[in-house]
């Protein structure tokens, strides 16, 4: 066969076997670059990132349950680790003796602001519930607040926005809780209180952290707040 012949049918044996080759790279890359676009379309900011990021840690430090914290109270006392939401991706949580009772993971948390109930005796939770602040309505949260009953300890966390239809009732029925933050919360600020009706708490546990552009970790909310501690049963 003569050299140019030889060098033509080996050249078409080689088109053969590029063209199906650069039709499956670029079929490929058309599916990388389809994927890259989706996941740019859901507009995660690396501050949101990092919420997730941090949350996928803290899961995987935990590994006696969601609880991470573990306290011992005196038997007289009980209990008890609180965590407000971050931003609007990672929900709070409330733990009552080393045990969830408030969280993703039960499905009974949502925006706005969390409340758990416990009997002063007994510490056992009596009622959990959650209150949209930014598209709800306000009566629900002042009804669930006048039926608290005496001996009561409540636990209340922020997730997302916990203030804006918050009335002046509203604040004043938590204030008389024990909280001294709740009268200046504003919108996205942070929030966790434990407080008490009737003579259950003589002190109450609390911390607020502001709404402000310049310091907030993630974007447009600070960042995500705890508080642990022993509240004493309640002795009448």
């Amino acid at each position: 066969m003569p050299r140019r012949q030889k060098y033509k049918k080996w050249g078409s044996q080689c088109l053969l076997i590029l063209i199906p080759l650069l039709i499956v790279i670029t079929l490929m890359l058309q599916r990388y670059n389809n994927s890259l676009n989706a996941y740019n379309n859901l507009d995660l900011s690396s501050e949101f990132l990092n919420i997730f990021r941090e949350s996928s840690d803290m899961q995987m430090k935990q590994s006696d349950g969601p609880c991470k914290v573990k306290l011992s109270c005196p038997e007289d006392q009980f209990s008890f680790f609180i965590q407000s939401g971050a931003a609007n991706v990672v929900p709070p949580k409330v733990c009552l003796q080393n045990e969830l009772v408030l969280g993703s993971a039960l499905n009974n948390a949502g925006f706005g602001i969390n409340i758990v109930l416990i009997n002063g005796k007994t510490a056992e939770v009596t009622k959990t519930n959650h209150f949209d602040m930014y598209s709800g309505e306000v009566k629900p949260l002042i009804e669930f607040l006048q039926s608290i009953e005496d001996g009561s300890v409540v636990l209340m966390v922020s997730y997302d926005e916990p203030s804006s239809k918050l009335t002046e009732e509203a604040r004043k029925l938590i204030s008389e809780l024990g909280s001294s933050v709740v009268h200046s919360l504003s919108f996205r600020d942070n929030w966790v209180f434990v407080g008490g009706k009737g003579a259950v708490m003589k002190s109450n546990f609390e911390k607020h952290i502001k709404n402000d552009h310049n310091n907030n970790k993630y974007e447009n909310w600070p960042e995500l707040i705890d508080l642990q501690g022993c509240i004493p049963k309640y002795l009448e």
